[in-house]
């Protein structure tokens, strides 16, 4: 029987409340050694420099126990209904394979399902790419764009920047050149959309509901720029929807093709649906798609382990807990140094923040702790000359999450001054780790560097498509287990509906006098 428990009411709590955290200034090289969690797909977790050592990982460790956090997972992978909120399912796991029994609800297969989007999916992809499905006109797509915000855009735009550059390397053809529109701002549509070619592009409209506001908007951007720039072309014939099956998109859209996604794949766990695999499978194959899945689901599988210390994601996940209720910390930093993973951290917002911003537990009871860190990040080098002093010499001290690759994705490097700029960028996170946990001292004030500033690492050889899918569901996990331990609903996201609303009302003119004012100073009314 699962027994859900706010984290303050846990017996680990009072013991974790008086546990004394690992001094990292004193790392040491056998530490970092030694301190290693192989995670899935050839990634490793790096933790030396996490304030955790063997005292406090026993107490993390009972409370991953006392939780039930392995057990939750397997009931939320085997089909309990655990996003509280809404009453519903929580299946983006079997979007990559069956972890549990079989989910059958209401009558259906819910693998055999998504399997059969995924094979529609694939055989159209395959039909664009070879040729076989033209444009209205009969010319072949050559460039695809995706319409969503949220989760309809973080994530597969994340996807697709991790991997251009990679199968561009690889001479992956036929490849389609993939864009992304989310913005409502008219600026965004007209930048994406200023030199395409309307007769070979293909548009994916991606909304669960059919009602997204800002989605349906810049729908009728492009059509109405079709309109002026292709005369006469149906553009809806140039249009593939992603929706639920009783969405209005599904049922009077008039759209080329229709693929579905369900209540119980959220939003920003979607990037392994038809979210994110309509275009990904256009831009790079389905097979590449296919090999992402493949390493999400070696890493879905690899947090199933019981014990903490072969458990990469759960480790993670009471590490960051730890450094979040016990040791105080508000954020955390997210420094993939990869510039492929660019837009990886903005994923990582939405997953993190979203799932876990909540000041009430399960059954909407308030609060008395912390729940989900403030989340930022950007690629190194780039942030060590941007925020990093903040980082090193600052007042907040801010948990930090590495991620690095042996290889580049390109192989095409540079000697400079005696080493290639691979070697650099590596030399420049290694160097980071041990700056931030050990500082130096120095008799300028304005030159001592404290130390104390924990970081774990996520590690592998290269950023392939397996790796790429072992980090998403590694996060995935890592914010799963987080938000059962702090006993949230982490799968709804009802703080981003007022804002929605008040925009209705303003629009429909039955907006309170204070925001109308506020209309006023932006031009509205």
């Amino acid at each position: 029987m699962l027994a859900y428990t706010n984290l303050d009411r846990t017996r680990a709590w009072t013991d974790l409340a008086r546990s004394r955290p690992y001094d990292i200034t004193r790392l040491t090289a056998d530490r970092v050694e030694s301190m290693k969690t192989p995670l899935a797909a050839g990634l490793t977790l790096s933790w030396a420099a996490a304030p955790v050592d063997e005292p406090v990982l026993e107490v993390l460790a009972d409370l991953a126990t006392e939780q039930q956090l392995i057990d939750k997972y397997k009931a939320l992978a085997g089909g309990a209904v655990m996003n509280t909120g809404e009453d519903r399912l929580v299946l983006h796991h079997l979007l990559r394979g069956e972890l549990e029994d079989p989910v059958i609800w209401e009558g259906r297969n819910q693998r055999a399902f998504y399997r059969e989007q995924q094979e529609r999916f694939t055989r159209f992809s395959e039909a664009v790419l070879a040729g076989r499905e033209k444009g209205a006109t009969g010319r072949p797509f050559t460039t695809v764009v995706q319409i969503g915000i949220g989760g309809s855009d973080l994530g597969p735009r994340a996807l697709y920047l991790a991997l251009a550059e990679w199968a561009r390397a690889q001479g992956i053809t036929p490849r389609m050149e993939a864009r992304f529109i989310s913005n409502v701002d008219p600026d965004d549509a007209a930048a994406v959309l200023a030199d395409i070619d309307f007769e070979s592009t293909l548009f994916i409209l991606v909304s669960k509901s059919g009602t997204t506001q800002e989605t349906l908007t810049n729908e009728q951007f492009v059509t109405e720029l079709a309109e002026r720039r292709a005369p006469g072309l149906d553009i809806r014939r140039h249009t593939v929807a992603v929706t639920s099956e009783t969405s209005p998109l599904a049922s009077g859209g008039g759209y080329r093709e229709s693929f579905f996604i369900d209540d119980y794949i959220g939003g920003r766990y979607s990037a392994t649906s038809a979210v994110g695999g309509v275009i990904l499978s256009l831009a790079f194959g389905p097979a590449v798609f296919q090999r992402i899945l493949d390493g999400a689901h070696e890493a879905d599988r690899a947090a199933l382990n019981t014990d903490v210390r072969t458990n990469a994601s759960l480790l993670d996940a009471l590490i960051g807990l730890y450094q979040r209720n016990v040791l105080g910390m508000a954020a955390t930093a997210v420094l993939p140094y990869s510039q492929a993973l660019s837009r990886f951290p903005a994923h990582l917002q939405q997953l993190d923040m979203e799932s876990n911003g909540k000041r009430v537990n399960r059954e909407g009871e308030p609060l008395a702790y912390e729940t989900g860190p403030i989340v930022f990040g950007e690629p190194g080098t780039n942030g060590q000359h941007s925020f990093y002093q903040l980082l090193h010499q600052g007042t907040t001290i801010v948990p930090l999450q590495f991620i690095g690759f042996l290889e580049s994705q390109q192989g095409q490097d540079t000697e400079f001054e005696g080493s290639t700029s691979q070697v650099k960028l590596n030399a420049n996170l290694a160097a980071q780790i041990v700056a931030f946990a050990m500082g130096r001292s120095h008799t300028n004030p304005n030159k001592y560097f404290p130390g104390g500033r924990p970081s774990t690492l996520l590690v592998g050889r290269q950023l392939t498509p397996e790796a790429l899918g072992a980090l998403l569901a590694h996060y995935e996990n890592k914010v799963m287990f987080q938000g059962l331990a702090w006993n949230l609903n982490s799968f709804d996201q009802e703080g981003v509906q007022l804002g929605k609303v008040l925009t209705t009302e303003l629009l429909t003119g039955a907006a309170g006098e204070e925001l109308k004012a506020y209309a006023r100073l932006l031009g509205i009314g």
